[in-house]
């Protein structure tokens, strides 16, 4: 492994990002414009997004300085070998023009552990050595599977764990376990494809508020020390998410809420491991 310093500067991740998953071609770039003249400065991207290209075109063009930002990305489970994963995340980095991204991430544990994890850790703190990213973490990782990652590396090393998390999957064990391990956790897919918007207490919740469903999920979310990262295309509603951490929800609030999770899990493809 290499021993060159880290000379990349570091930003702390805010809690509130732009996410992009499902977003293509005019409209992510569009949508990443639009969230960062609203104020946005986290983004997060994926390999598999396969919208790398457009994020870095977005953000070249939106004129906000590169260390004014938090710009996260994901390796695919088919770079996850040791002598494929730095090369992937150098083909990353072209396409979003920048000489280092600020957090690397997992995407998805290695189905079957065909891969050894400590072999694609090893490589990304590598990476993090090489200075092309500044942290590195985690995603769609159980409990066990974030033991593993903490006790090969120790958890001091992963910046966090990005699972889906929203009223309908509230995540408990995992989100037990990474307590227990001090590892902060990021929750995607906080509105539930929009499912949000039609729940009667979400609604009850946001009217007492003057506020919306989703901006109730979104200040739910933070308010248990999640990051979160919605993905919108209206500007209207970026701005709206983008107020979430203003509203606070009293006890009942949250009582309330608690008793939405029904286990509704949205991203389980067939490589998903054994889900806690």
């Amino acid at each position: 492994m290499s021993n060159a310093p880290i000379t990349a500067r570091s930003i702390p991740m805010p809690v509130l990002g732009l996410g992009t998953f499902r977003l293509q071609g005019q409209t992510v770039i569009d949508s990443v414009k639009s969230g960062l003249s609203i104020g946005y400065r986290h983004i997060d991207t994926a390999q598999i997004y396969g919208n790398e290209a457009e994020v870095g075109q977005a953000i070249a063009e939106s004129g906000i300085p590169r260390d004014e930002l938090f710009v996260t990305t994901k390796i695919w489970i088919e770079a996850l070998a040791a002598d494929r994963l730095i090369p992937s995340l150098r083909e990353s980095l072209t396409q979003l023009r920048m000489d280092a991204v600020d957090l690397t991430l997992i995407h998805w544990p290695s189905p079957g552990d065909a891969v050894p994890l400590k072999d694609t850790l090893d490589a990304l703190i590598d990476a993090k050595r090489l200075g092309l990213t500044r942290a590195i973490g985690l995603s769609n990782f159980t409990v066990a599977q974030m033991r593993e990652a903490a006790a090969l590396v120790g958890p001091d090393q992963l910046a966090t764990n990005q699972v889906e998390i929203h009223p309908f999957l509230q995540n408990r064990a995992v989100i037990a376990a990474a307590k227990a391990l001090d590892l902060a956790l990021t929750a995607y897919m906080p509105l539930a494809y929009g499912k949000v918007m039609t729940e009667p207490v979400l609604l009850d919740i946001a009217a007492k508020h003057g506020t919306t469903p989703a901006q109730v999920s979104l200040a739910w979310l933070l308010q248990q020390g999640f990051t979160v990262i919605p993905s919108s295309t209206k500007p209207a509603n970026q701005t709206a998410n983008l107020d979430a951490p203003r509203l606070r929800l009293d006890d009942a609030d949250m009582a309330r809420i608690a008793t939405l999770d029904r286990g509704e899990r949205l991203a389980n493809p067939d490589f998903s491991p054994a889900w806690d």
